[in-house]
């Protein structure tokens, strides 16, 4: 047994180095963004050097685990621990928080409280992947809230106070479910709660309370991986935020429905699970076609951006409810890999936006010949998002194609039909993402105007593309050091829905 808590000090180590930042000078503007960056570092090496020597692969239990009594009153712990599905997320979390620190150089106003938010974010966003205790998941995932409200509404757009309301109401709104659940379940059936994640798993009930419990934390998590009808706040968070903050966003916030609906509703409700799942499918299938074709309509950028991460979310609904491990295994890749693609594309479209400050579609065009590299890794970036094969995007959604054809709960006919939508979608997200190139980079519109003002990306931002680029381009290549930590708990999982 490993008795050192490092999952304590993952979870806490940014939010409370980070507080030291306010004793700081306040013109300090270079220490500051250096000290930031230099935690995210030493955090990400912790977190690797953590799971790279105390985390055994092929054991399909929870790890790395920690239990402290935290409130005597009424029996609330620190229950800590990871596995094969939590642990792609928190390394994801790490890298792309690290990056966007570093993508977040050029803000200057009120550095010190927006680089503390980063922070917080950070360990508001590795919380709920590491907890093993249902209030505690609660707390965390409320944790993030502020910082982005913070955050969006300090260092927005033009529309940012708009947009900051819309989000808080959304999740919170969605939140309101969470809570119902989670208390739900650690009251079902004892006087005292029961919050552990193990004991629940094994915990059986009546089949309306569990529908009643899936379809709760449904909508929590539908609001946060926006599925179809509650997914209007993102293109407008999206749309108004810092791109360091949209980073974050469209790299972790979204993931962490995913890892809640993987994490609470197929572990602990399998029977409602195998009853909700050809509708989820359904939702997913509807949500790729529905935000493909949304997309091309839209005038800003980012707003095209959110919409096309809306579509690649609707992979990872179809990957959870194909009961096999192989669409979850696809799922899992999916979180991984859109984590990169889509905070690449939000970086990027937030560099072009610093050179030309433009946020309209229409204005823009023959950007290409003034900022050649940023034209090169945001072409690269979109043909990843599209899924080329050789880039990570490519093996999800192929895996996820997989998952459906091998599911052994469909018909052969729902099969054809299924993949026949998600084809449909396949070929319409070229359609949005080269006429998005096409309108930003080729043509003469801005080429004949004077280009002096235009200067190229610099070593700080090529840094940023390439770290999130070798990540997507070696996914895409062997994508089974990614399989490799997630297949057996996946197989775990998976074993309540086939042994009943």
């Amino acid at each position: 047994m490993n008795y050192f808590p490092w999952l304590t000090i993952i979870v806490v180590f940014p939010i409370v180095a980070g507080s030291l930042i306010f004793f700081f000078p306040h013109r300090g503007n270079k220490v500051i963004r250096w000290y930031t960056v230099f935690l995210c570092i030493i955090e990400l090496l912790l977190t690797t050097y953590a799971f790279g020597y105390h985390f055994q692969l092929d054991d399909p239990l929870i790890q790395l685990t920690e239990d402290y009594k935290w409130i005597n009153f009424f029996e609330f712990y620190w229950r800590l621990g990871i596995d094969g599905i939590s642990i792609g997320p928190i390394l994801l979390t790490g890298f792309i928080t690290t990056l966007a620190t570093l993508a977040a150089w050029p803000i200057t106003k009120d550095s010190r409280l927006f680089h503390f938010l980063m922070l917080a974010m950070y360990s508001g966003q590795i919380g709920p992947f590491s907890s093993q205790d249902l209030l505690l998941f609660f707390i965390m995932w409320e944790l993030e809230l502020i910082p982005v409200y913070l955050l969006l509404s300090m260092w927005g757009g033009k529309k940012r106070l708009y947009s900051a309301t819309k989000f808080i109401l959304y999740t919170a709104g969605g939140s309101i479910f969470l809570l119902i659940g989670v208390l739900g379940i650690g009251l079902y059936g004892s006087n005292e709660p029961i919050l552990n994640f193990e004991t629940s798993a094994n915990q059986s009930y009546p089949l309306v309370l569990e529908i009643l419990f899936y379809i709760g934390f449904f909508i929590a998590f539908a609001v946060k991986l926006p599925i179809m009808p509650l997914h209007t706040w993102l293109p407008d968070t999206h749309g108004e935020a810092h791109y360091s903050t949209c980073m974050l966003l469209a790299g972790i916030l979204l993931k962490m429905g995913a890892y809640g609906l993987i994490r609470i509703n197929m572990e602990l409700l399998p029977h409602a699970h195998s009853l909700f799942s050809p509708w989820l499918i359904i939702v997913g299938a509807i949500q790729i076609i529905y935000a493909a074709s949304t997309s091309p309509g839209q005038l800003k950028l980012k707003k095209r951006i959110a919409y096309s991460s809306v579509s690649h979310m609707g992979f990872i609904i179809i990957g959870i409810g194909s009961i096999s491990d192989t669409g979850l295994n696809g799922a899992m890749l999916q979180i991984i890999s859109h984590g990169f693609i889509g905070a690449a594309l939000f970086f990027l479209a937030g560099t072009s936006y610093d050179r030309i400050r433009l946020v309209y579609l229409d204005e823009m065009g023959g950007m290409a010949v003034g900022i050649p590299k940023i034209f090169t890794t945001f072409s690269i970036f979109s043909m990843a998002s599209l899924a080329l094969p050789g880039m990570s995007g490519f093996v999800a959604e192929l895996i996820v194609f997989f998952g459906i054809l091998t599911s052994p709960k469909y018909l052969l006919m729902t099969k054809i039909l299924i993949i026949f939508v998600m084809a449909i979608g396949i070929i319409l997200t070229p359609i949005y993402s080269l006429s998005m190139l096409r309108q930003m980079f080729y043509g003469y519109k801005l080429f004949s105007a004077t280009n002096s003002n235009f200067f190229d990306s610099g070593p700080r931002e090529l840094f940023v593309s390439i770290s999130i680029l070798l990540p997507v381009i070696a996914i895409g290549i062997y994508p089974d050091f990614v399989f490799s930590l997630s297949i057996d708990k996946v197989e775990a999982v998976l074993s309540n829905y086939f042994c009943r």
